[in-house]
């Protein structure tokens, strides 16, 4: 993960030089006062390619970004899986953002809280909020959780695919859900007002997890089992529990909506509407689990997603569905504008304008509010 160009923000340098980005601004008054929350997300630079060694972001990164409308970002901090280095690189990952944030002061921020993503959205900046999608790098020293907490890490997810310390992930067979170091991991997350994240868990590990939790949890980034039954979706019980503890389930943009592994929008409005009619419309968000650019399909990124697969063959996190020719879009949103895009496609269903609103971001900003210190 190249996180030195993993990031950019609002900004209206080179937008006006950019006709494909002013015809793709909608006149929707209601989505440019919304706040709109990738949940999982990276708001990166297209052209960052061509400056490798520079935490300042091109002109058409910025201007994409602006375009786009969106508020703020998850970012994935934590090197994930149970190498011995993952702590120093999650470390390492954390001072490359901090990096970015510092060369850029006047385009975005760290979000610590709430208040943070408003004051964001009220400056045409965008937030960029720290999380883990692994606790293996802090096994049984929780301690370390402190640690990243001070370093500003807001969301942490308790497990990847792979089984770690605290539980199960959703590769594991065995689907053994959480041990007595789980439970004890996610006491110590909730002590520090970080946000409990159960993506990539196991069913059973996702289930205890959330009888155990004492504060509203989220699922930043799945999709529904019930619709599809692949591993890294969840079933309709875990979803609708998630919510009555006052959490909210992010819909993923990923090849697990369906068999085959294209999606289409349609896709994924129905697990949109699935995960409304489980968990209420208070309840649901969106973590995309991509990028914000386009993702042009090339022998480039051909070759690219081929060597991508292959290590994560190596690494044993490979799930049904992926392939070296699977790329993680939705083909008809493969587009910066993606945000406006599914806003347009929600109202075109008969979604009403304020549960929009809501899943583009009002709940997981209400669910920040009310975990995070102030």
């Amino acid at each position: 993960m190249n996180t030195t160009r993993r990031a950019v923000l609002a900004g209206a340098a080179g937008l006006a030089a950019s006709g494909a980005f002013a015809k793709a601004i909608a006149t929707n008054e209601r989505y440019d006062r919304a706040i709109v929350i990738d949940g999982l997300g990276t708001p990166d630079d297209p052209d960052g390619d061509k400056y490798p060694d520079s935490n300042v972001f091109s002109p058409r990164g910025l201007a994409q970004l602006h375009a786009s409308g969106g508020t703020a970002w998850q970012v994935t901090v934590g090197d994930v899986g149970n190498a011995p280095t993952n702590w120093d690189k999650t470390l390492a990952n954390i001072a490359d953002w901090d990096a970015i944030i510092d060369a850029n002061p006047t385009a975005f921020v760290h979000a610590r809280s709430a208040t943070d993503i408003r004051a964001a959205k009220a400056a045409g900046k965008a937030a960029i909020i720290f999380g883990t999608q692994d606790t293996a790098m802090a096994g049984t020293q929780l301690d370390r959780l402190d640690v990243l907490n001070g370093l500003g890490v807001r969301v942490v997810q308790l497990t990847y695919n792979l089984r770690n310390l605290s539980g199960d992930g959703a590769l594991e067979m065995a689907n053994a859900g959480l041990s007595k170091l789980g439970y004890s991991t996610i006491a110590r997350i909730e002590k520090n007002k970080q946000l409990v994240d159960l993506s990539h868990g196991g069913a059973k590990t996702i289930a205890e997890a959330i009888a155990a939790a004492k504060r509203p949890p989220t699922i930043s980034h799945t999709g529904c089992r019930n619709l599809y039954d692949h591993p890294r979706n969840v079933w309709d019980a875990e979803l609708k529990a998630c919510a009555d503890k006052g959490g909210v389930v992010g819909i993923y943009w990923m090849p697990y909506l369906v068999p085959g592994g294209k999606p289409t929008t349609a896709d994924l409005i129905r697990h949109m509407a699935h995960a409304v009619d489980v968990c209420g419309e208070d309840h649901v968000g969106i973590g995309t689990d991509g990028v914000l650019s386009e993702i042009v399909i090339d022998d480039k990124a051909r070759a690219a997603q081929k060597t991508a697969f292959e290590d994560r063959v190596a690494k044993g996190v490979v799930a049904p569905g992926d392939g070296p020719d699977i790329f993680t879009i939705i083909a008809e949103l493969n587009s910066p504008m993606r945000f406006r895009m599914l806003s347009d496609a929600l109202a075109k269903a008969g979604w009403p304008g304020a549960r929009i609103d809501k899943v583009l971001g009002g709940n997981l900003l209400r669910l920040y509010g009310e975990v995070w210190p102030a």
